[in-house]
């Protein structure tokens, strides 16, 4: 059975929504078509009639850009983006944190799953699902949030004309600072995470894997991978971010022959994933050492970064579980900012990257232009 359109539409949570929604925006009706709910309970002309006081929001309404809808938006679109996301790649971090601690074992991508299926069967590959998914949504909340935030309050201090000149240093200073505020909400998980998927038998979850992770090292032990994990994803998010930014600017400049406001949103969303895909090869490059790290820490008890670098070696630091991490991250990445802007289009926001807007003209040079003018 068909659902009713305001079934529909109820399925979109409202508080996503600026209180403005219901009305018509003047002049962008082609653009920001009225929800027909809305339309409904708005009142006819000259009917003098009360809207009703209960109205569901339709897709596609705009939200004012730095309102805190937008935020709300933004935050719910870094859930989506990275928690789902990483949860589907599950198989491939599985075998990717075994390689990196039993390298005898596991030694290659093919034979590591083989490992995985004869040992643990199918159910085996989503070991951890759980902390995954929990502990990354998490982290996308915090990461795309906080990221939107302070790029606005780097640009702001900074003011336009320098936020256009230095906008790479602005993205740069923006993703850093919002991962050190996601890392902090997924230390916990990833470590019960890492656990729980390179020791069979120490827990089937978060579930029983917590209690059992704090009784062993106390609550203490839950962000003893915080430093590490901030090595690994912090130049990891400056590259993702930053890059990702900066490689969509150049599509849009130099291969797509009309200005990114005329191109079609899917194929926006098409430059986003493309973007994001390579982005995240450079990702995966920079932050490989410290993801070794992670893995090796979380899952020894006691071990330090020195036992680390003696047991992997430099040149292993950089390079055990690469090829697999390239093409993870590449697909990772590329979901995760394509995930990111179909949530915004859902909602009303223009997809991501592009180009920076040109800084506005000072009042001054505006009235010389003007006086000119005349």
């Amino acid at each position: 059975m068909a659902l009713s359109e305001r079934s529909r539409e109820s399925l979109l949570p409202s508080f996503l929504y600026s209180a403005a929604g219901a009305r018509s925006f003047t002049g962008a009706a082609s653009r920001f078509p009225a929800s027909p709910v809305a339309a409904a309970a708005a009142p006819a002309p000259g009917n003098g009639g009360a809207p009703s006081s209960f109205t569901i929001q339709a897709p596609k309404e705009k939200i004012e850009m730095y309102s805190p809808a937008f935020y709300a938006a933004c935050t719910a679109g870094g859930v989506a983006s990275c928690g789902l996301t990483h949860m589907a790649v599950t198989p491939l971090d599985l075998v990717k944190c075994n390689m990196q601690i039993d390298p005898a074992k596991y030694k290659s991508i093919s034979s590591g799953f083989g490992v995985l299926a004869k040992e643990q069967g199918l159910r085996g590959f989503f070991r951890g699902w759980v902390p995954t998914l929990l502990g990354y949504s998490a982290q996308g909340a915090c990461k795309f949030g906080f990221y939107e935030f302070f790029k606005k309050y780097y640009s702001d201090i900074a003011g336009p004309e320098y936020a256009q000149k230095y906008k790479t240093l602005i993205y740069l200073a923006g993703s850093a600072s919002a991962e050190v505020i996601a890392d902090v909400a997924l230390c916990p998980f990833e470590a019960v995470k890492v656990r729980v998927q390179t020791q069979p038998g120490f827990a089937r979850g978060l579930s029983d894997g917590l209690p059992k992770f704090i009784k062993a090292e106390g609550t203490g032990g839950l962000f003893k991978g915080l430093v590490p994990l901030w090595g690994r994803q912090i130049p990891y998010t400056m590259m993702k971010f930053a890059s990702f930014e900066t490689i969509v600017e150049l599509i849009y400049k130099h291969a797509v022959p009309i200005p990114k406001s005329e191109c079609s949103k899917p194929y926006q969303l098409g430059i986003s994933f493309a973007g994001g895909y390579i982005a995240g090869v450079f990702c995966a490059v920079v932050s490989h050492p410290a993801d070794n790290l992670v893995s090796f820490l979380n899952n020894a008890k006691g071990a330090t970064v020195g036992d680390a670098v003696k047991k992997f070696g430099l040149w292993g630091l950089f390079t055990r579980g690469l090829p697999l991490r390239i093409v993870m991250i590449g697909t990772l990445t590329g979901l995760q900012w394509g995930t990111y802007d179909s949530f915004k289009v859902m909602v009303g926001l223009p997809t991501s990257g592009g180009g920076t807007p040109a800084p506005a003209a000072a009042p001054a040079a505006e009235d010389a232009l003007k006086a000119a003018a005349a």
